[in-house]
């Protein structure tokens, strides 16, 4: 930092207005974005899936909470897993305190893992969440829905790159979730949303990846800071559960 540019307040403002019409260029190009989103065509959902929840068993109707709309959040934690993902455990931190804004605008958003309720309820509790949690366990929920895969597809194509082919994370991610790589990559991360009328769901959006950094709330404010990011090849390697940061 000690080498950036130092400048008067007067170029300041001159630079940040130039910035600012980009920001607001991107604003209206994510108001276009988001009204394509919403006119993308509904698939209706035929195949009935059943999941574990803290209150039973739940179809995905069932899992709407009376509302016409539901948002999952495929989270990391698969049957061989003995916590939660760390990565993924930061984006349930950053969404599990918006659920009463959303509920209050008909949207239920919940989150489905492939490991056994019981780990997730257990998992939950230590994290101080209180998002509901269903389980895909022994359900082709997260497979069919192309967020997961089995661990015979996974090993196929991961073994070519397990010596120096897959990101640090990878590993690191896998330790902390007391499994080894294969099992951790296959258990998937995504981001669905749904829709009902009357008797029928519909599938109306989908996106995995990058594509669901709008839920790691700490990014956008670190691309606002001096130093960014600052990951370079240590992709999310700094991230860890809330209750794991100490003292350097």
């Amino acid at each position: 930092m000690a080498d950036h540019k130092i400048g008067t307040r007067g170029e300041w403002f001159a630079a940040s207005a130039e910035l600012l019409e980009g920001e607001k260029e991107l604003t209206r190009l994510g108001d276009e974005l988001a009204r394509q989103r919403r006119e993308l065509p509904w698939v209706a959902v035929e195949k009935a899936y059943t999941f574990q929840t803290a209150g039973g068993k739940k179809s995905l109707a069932e899992l709407f909470d009376d509302r016409s709309q539901l948002v999952i959040y495929h989270f990391m934690f698969g049957p061989s897993y003995t916590a939660g993902c760390p990565t993924n455990s930061s984006i349930a931190d950053s969404f599990n305190g918006m659920l009463p804004h959303l509920e209050a605008h008909d949207v239920t958003m919940i989150c489905v893992s492939g490991a056994p309720i019981e780990k997730l309820l257990a998992y939950r509790e230590r994290m101080g969440w209180n998002f509901n949690w269903a389980s895909s366990y022994e359900s082709d929920f997260n497979y069919d829905f192309g967020v997961s895969s089995t661990e015979a597809e996974t090993r196929g194509w991961v073994t070519p790159m397990l010596d120096g082919g897959l990101p640090p994370i990878a590993s690191q991610n896998a330790r902390a979730c007391g499994t080894d790589v294969v099992s951790y990559i296959s258990e998937g991360f995504g981001f669905n949303t749904f829709t009902r009328e009357r008797d029928t769901v519909f599938h109306t959006y989908s996106s995995s990846s990058r594509g669901v950094e709008f839920l790691m709330g700490y990014y956008p404010i670190l691309d606002r800071t001096p130093t960014g990011r600052d990951e370079g090849d240590a992709f999310q390697t700094w991230l860890r559960r809330h209750d794991e940061y100490g003292p350097e």
